[in-house]
């Protein structure tokens, strides 16, 4: 395999596994613990986020690049509105994040880890500001008068150490893989968490989420096969066209060799 597949499927696997553990960890820190406050729990996700990339910048690990400021600020600002909106454990896995990180990486000739440094800041601070306000509508509790027990400040600091991987990789498969595919991707850690839900945190499994996990099984499979098909299809059009172009390539020294010949005999 080449470097560049092995780099997708690492950058595939390492979306998936964290984004897994950490709805996970998440779960049982709100079910189990009670800590409800989700939304200020994302920015504090996003601040780690910055301070490892910056450490990781100090340390020569990627290179910063200059880039347009307002957009980046934009960016940031509407990713933590719509965090902050959904509210939802899988977040990052709707379409419009994908199209919207794509354009601005592309538009901006950045690096995901680039855009990813560049941005969480802005991300930060609008849930930072906003979270407590949202969290509080949510859960009529203030998360500033929780009482934190040293277990759940273990579970908080686990859950931002993932949360690091989560959007590093998320960034990362964004720049390497098509709308389908991240949203594949996205069915796939759907079905693990709920079935990772029911193994370890003994969540309820109804019959709704039988069938939407057949239902993204099925998909899947079917997007394997089609990808697979369409690999071979180009493959073999590429072999049918060395021929073509072995042709092309020989003709003009076959001719150039019959020219040779036929001035030789007329001297």
């Amino acid at each position: 395999m080449s470097g560049l597949q092995l780099g997708v499927m690492g950058a595939l696997f390492l979306s998936v596994a964290s984004s897994v553990s950490i709805v996970i960890c998440n779960k049982a820190l709100m079910s189990n613990l009670g800590f409800q406050f989700a939304t200020t729990l994302t920015s504090w996700h996003l601040m780690v986020t910055y301070c490892s990339l910056h450490v990781a910048l100090r340390l020569n690990f990627f290179e910063n690049k200059p880039i347009d400021i307002k957009t980046v600020m934009m960016f940031g600002i509407l990713n933590g509105v719509s965090i902050g909106l959904l509210n939802l454990s899988l977040g990052f896995n709707s379409i419009g994040f994908y199209q919207l990180t794509n354009t601005i990486q592309k538009r901006l000739n950045v690096s995901s880890t680039q855009l990813l440094y560049q941005s969480a800041p802005f991300q930060a601070a609008i849930l930072f500001l906003t979270g407590p306000f949202v969290d509080q509508c949510l859960t009529k509790q203030n998360v500033f008068a929780y009482k934190y027990s040293p277990i759940v400040l273990g579970f908080i600091v686990l859950s931002c150490l993932i949360a690091v991987i989560v959007n590093f990789s998320t960034f990362l498969v964004i720049g390497k893989t098509s709308p389908v595919t991240y949203q594949v991707l996205g069915h796939l850690k759907t079905c693990l968490v709920l079935a990772f839900g029911y193994t370890l945190l003994h969540d309820p499994f109804t019959s709704r989420n039988i069938l939407g996990i057949l239902i993204a099984i099925v998909g899947m499979g079917m997007y394997s096969y089609f990808c697979t098909n369409d690999t071979k299809r180009k493959q073999l059009v590429d072999i049918s066209t060395l021929p073509q172009i072995k042709e092309r390539d020989t003709t003009p020294l076959v001719a150039s060799h019959q020219d040779k010949e036929s001035k030789g005999s007329h001297v």
